[in-house]
Parts: C-alpha cells; structure tokens; sequence
C-alpha cells in the first residue's frame, strides 16, 4: 500500500514539474531585432539586427498568397512597410503580434473602390493541434509553429518595422 501512495505522489509531482517549464512566455536576452523582413515568395521570415539575421523562419500566408492585401477577406497578406503596433498573449493562435495593417495608402485605396482594406493582421502561431494542414491557410496573416512564435514573441518589440515583399 505504501508504495503505491509514493508511487502516486512521485507520478503527481513529476507531472506538475513537467508543467513548470512549459511557459509560452520566454525571454529574450540577445541583441536587439531591428527590423522584421517577410519575403512571400520564398515564405521565409527574418529577424535583423541593423542588417544582420539573428533568425529565419519558414512561414505560412493567407489563402491567396499572390498580390498585396486590398480588401476584408480577399485572403492576402500585406506587402510593404508597417511596424509591430500589438501584442496579443491570449490569441487564438497561441500568441500574436500585430501588424499596422491598414496604412493611410491601404485605406485611401479601398476607400477609392467602395471598399474596406480589412485589418487585424498579424504574426502568430498554430490554429490548434492540427496546425499546418495545409499551405497558406491563414485569411492574410503571417504564421509560424506555436514553438517559434514564442521565440518571435520575446525578441521583437512594439514599434518594430516590419517589410513584407512579393
């Protein structure tokens, strides 16, 4: 009976030590991301220091990769230059940072056709367990594994420039 019960609070302690260490908040220490720069076409990302690629990451695009973001719902990621305007620690896609999608040239353009530019763009994680089913699947956003976004998350600061190209 006795070695049961320290059976079943070794296993008990065990599982709680496993959870300790499993933070998706992580901290950042190095030098400082300058610049965030997205090539679509290659769907990579990178994070720069003045110039120099502190990381790369592959990613995923809205479900109509080709062309820049016009309009809500044409499944487009951005091109051009924005900036990290936002964090979200409670996302639905583990964490995000926003990006300043519209800007004044995105909303005078949609405004010309009748139209609305869309917003809420951002980079961020997994949808859930089954992730990357399928290429490009986010409605315009840039995303990366839960594992990296973390990582993402704690390097680059609010105000940040990003530069998104074809």
């Amino acid at each position: 009976m006795q070695i049961t019960r320290r059976f079943a609070l070794l296993a008990g302690a065990a599982a709680l030590a496993g959870c300790a260490g499993d933070s998706k908040f992580r901290t950042y220490r190095g030098p400082e991301v300058t610049r965030l720069v997205v090539n679509k076409g290659a769907r990579e990302m990178f994070l720069l220091h003045h110039g120099r690629v502190l990381k790369r990451y592959d990613v995923q695009l809205g479900f109509q990769p080709a062309g820049h973001k016009q309009f809500e719902g044409d499944g487009r990621t951005p091109e051009g230059d924005y900036i990290i305007d936002r964090r979200n620690p409670d996302s639905a896609y583990h964490l995000s940072l926003g990006i300043s999608y519209p800007n004044e040239a995105d909303i005078a353009f949609a405004r010309a056709h009748g139209r609305s530019p869309g917003g809420d763009i951002f980079i961020h994680g997994e949808p859930g367990i089954l992730g990357f089913l399928r290429p490009d699947w986010t409605a315009g956003c840039i995303a990366v594994a839960n594992r990296e976004i973390e990582d993402v998350y704690a390097m680059v600061r609010n105000g940040t420039p990003v530069t998104i190209t074809a």
